[in-house]
């Protein structure tokens, strides 16, 4: 079986969130499955900076640019220096403001993958910047969805410059509220559609979580599956991990105290053993719940606990945040940024760790933190509820994020019930083997559907 994972992100290369993490372990995963998957991304110069010694594999012109294929290891690398070679992220400018030319520069990697169909059986596409594939090539697709919220909607005078046909700004196709919107596109058009979770599947069928395309959803849900996310096991490995200031497993949990105290002198909180330590890595957004972890901050202080916090977002948030640990020197501390190394100190680090995202497609931090020991608090949605169980391995919520927390804090007060949930969330198997054998069966039936 023959793969092309079609993806705008990808570890280590280049990564802005979780399905840069995903676009490196899952083709590893199904390597070891027996498929043959290669991985195409767009030539940013941080990614042409980093893949070493490269073979051409083709030159094209599409869309008006002038391209390349460059090949490296297991990458497919499509080089256009118009599009792609700029400072700021695959997404935005250095000033936080989308690229506009966003349309053509993701449009561009679909008619890449085309232009390679003839090397896969199947095509993998991820997210919106992938979810034209479908109109410029026949060869099977799949279409993962990591976060419906992600659209990627745009003005329909789009449509012709992108080799778009006239019928596909349609309501029964591109057309969303006036847009031209690549995801929904995709959806309609894709051969399967599969997310990341098996509840986020059926949580986006409904109006609360489909973000206006759960009609779309509803009508294919016969081609709509749910497949959870695993995690790099070897990257996330408290037995080896060489960020942690002390290495442990369940049978030496022990030592896992060394990594608080190294967390706690690196935020310059104060060093307490008799105080549990909340941990949070991750987008500081409204999504992922940190407003209310800004506005529990005060009590989760005078719980007593502490607070470590590590990520960048919304400004508004950044600054409540950063607030509150100037009201609470000592039991808050915030870094705004992105940082490896004091990611895998928290999770080491923290005695539990908060996720109180409103919605979830599947997580990966909740992950992470049953691995190494730190029970995640987290609310009952998405991949959330897939991966945690409530009061064994970590503590789901419905709406009183505070509840859970007083529940986390009263455990982790009883020895002998804390250290059995941790050797518990550190039993589980969040490896990508079972997802990636999953992926396989998916593309094997897609191919066999093609040849019949």
């Amino acid at each position: 079986m023959r793969a092309l994972f079609v993806t705008p992100e990808c570890a280590p290369l280049v990564k802005e969130g979780g399905l840069g993490d995903v676009s490196a372990a899952l083709p590893e995963a199904l390597r070891a499955a027996n498929v043959d998957v290669r991985v195409l991304l767009p030539g940013y110069a941080e990614v042409l900076g980093k893949l070493g010694s490269v073979r051409e594999v083709v030159r094209f012109r599409e869309l008006g640019f002038d391209c390349r294929i460059l090949e490296a290891r297991s990458f497919l690398v499509v080089e256009c220096a118009a599009l792609y070679e700029r400072e700021g992220t695959p997404y935005q400018d250095p000033g936080g403001h989308d690229w506009p030319d966003n349309p053509m520069r993701f449009a561009l990697l679909s008619k890449a993958a085309a232009r390679l169909a003839g090397m896969a059986d199947v095509i993998h596409c991820n997210d919106w910047p992938a979810a034209l594939v479908p109109f410029y090539t026949e060869k099977p697709v799949l279409l993962t969805i990591h976060n419906l919220a992600f659209q990627g909607n745009f003005d329909p005078s789009w449509l012709e410059r992108l080799e778009l046909p006239p019928e596909a700004f349609t309501t029964g196709q591109m057309e969303f509220h006036g847009l031209l919107s690549f995801l929904k596109g995709g959806l309609v058009r894709a051969n399967a559609i599969n997310t990341v979770s098996e509840t986020y599947a059926r949580e986006i069928q409904s109006e609360a979580l489909g973000c206006g395309l759960d009609g779309v959803l509803r009508q294919r849900r016969e081609a709509l599956t749910g497949i959870v996310n695993g995690i790099d096991t070897q990257v996330w490995n408290p037995a080896t991990d060489p960020y942690l200031a002390e290495r442990y497993d369940a049978d030496s949990l022990e030592r896992k105290k060394e990594n608080k105290s190294a967390l706690q002198r690196r935020l310059n909180l104060e060093i307490r053993d008799d105080l549990p330590l909340a941990g949070f890595v991750g987008r500081v957004t409204h999504q992922k719940g940190v407003d209310l972890i800004a506005a529990a901050a005060a009590e989760i202080a005078a719980h007593p606990a502490q607070l470590a916090i590590l990520g960048r977002g919304e400004r508004g948030l950044e600054g409540a945040l950063v607030a509150a640990a100037a009201r609470h020197p000592g039991r808050i501390a915030m870094a705004i940024g992105f940082d490896e190394e004091l990611a895998h100190l928290i999770e080491g680090g923290a005695d539990f760790f908060l996720m109180p995202s409103r919605f979830e497609p599947c997580g990966l931090s909740q992950m992470y933190s049953q691995r190494y020991g730190t029970p995640p608090v987290a609310r009952a949605t998405g991949g959330l509820v897939d991966t945690i169980a409530d009061g064994e391995t970590g503590f789901l919520f419905q709406d009183n994020m505070m509840d859970a927390v007083r529940r986390a804090c009263a455990a982790w007060r009883e020895p002998g019930r804390w250290r059995e949930m941790q050797r518990a969330a550190m039993r589980r198997d969040f490896s990508w083997a079972g997802a990636a054998r999953r992926y396989a069966d998916l593309y094997s039936r897609l191919a066999s559907q093609r040849a019949r």
